[in-house]
């Protein structure tokens, strides 16, 4: 079973934030409100660019 992490996630306008890997509702942008994570089945889809993986 593999464990669940923080990623640091920046958005297409810039703006870079945290957001759980196995998250359980959907994760907007705090600066543009775009959909950054959405939960699917277990893992998140992340739509953003995963630039670090936090244990």
């Amino acid at each position: 079973m593999a464990k669940s992490k923080f990623l640091k996630v920046k958005c297409e306008c810039g703006n870079e934030q945290s957001v759980f890997g196995c998250t359980g509702t959907a994760v907007s942008c705090t600066a543009c409100n775009k959909i950054l994570a959405e939960p699917r089945g277990g893992h998140a889809n992340v739509y953003g660019k995963i630039l670090k993986a936090n244990p």
